[in-house]
């Protein structure tokens, strides 16, 4: 098969399409994150890079705190949103329509609408060029009740969605059940 090649690119798929949050003072803002995934199992752990400059990086620098919340495919209009407006000139909280809830961290703003939430505590912090890695420690996870089966995640009811980067900027759902695993 013939290779072309693209020279080096941030292309990985699929990519999570994230709404991370943190506490402005005391009020929550939203920031979309698609660079991001599970890191460590044990402690389990979740990585997102940040640009410096961005307002969630400071927010999430402030408590040391931030959440990772997992919207389904029929929140597209919300992540896209957070994605392309500065926390610092708009509540996306307020505009989204967002009911925010906490847990035992207090300053880790999770999103009630998304069918799952980490709520991490900043771990590490590594400058890699033009962003920042942010490593949190998973505290806690939250799914909703009706994305359960038998008491577990069921990632047909939780429907993620994810970003594509690649011909076109896009957001998509996951596809079909190839066969099982381990």
């Amino acid at each position: 098969m013939a290779k072309a090649k693209l020279g080096p690119q941030e292309l990985v798929y699929p990519m999570p399409a994230f709404l991370v949050g943190a506490l402005n003072g005391d009020c929550p803002n939203f920031a979309t994150v698609a660079w991001g995934g599970i890191v460590c199992s044990t402690p389990p752990m979740v990585g997102i890079s940040l640009r410096p400059s961005r307002f969630t990086y400071k927010c999430i620098k402030e408590h040391s705190t931030f959440s990772v919340n997992i919207p389904s495919i029929t929140q597209v209009a919300e992540t896209d949103f957070c994605g392309i407006i500065s926390g610092s000139k708009i509540d996306k909280v307020f505009a989204c329509d967002f009911h925010i809830f906490y847990g035992a961290l207090k300053t880790a703003p999770l999103i009630e609408e998304c069918p799952m939430n980490l709520e991490c505590t900043l771990s590490e912090m590594t400058t890699l060029g033009s962003h920042v890695l942010m490593i949190g420690e998973i505290i806690e996870s939250y799914v909703s009740e009706e994305c359960l089966t038998n008491g577990r995640p069921d990632v047909d009811k939780i429907r993620p969605l994810s970003y594509s980067a690649g011909r076109v900027a896009e957001y998509r759902a996951l596809g079909e059940i190839l066969g099982p695993a381990f």
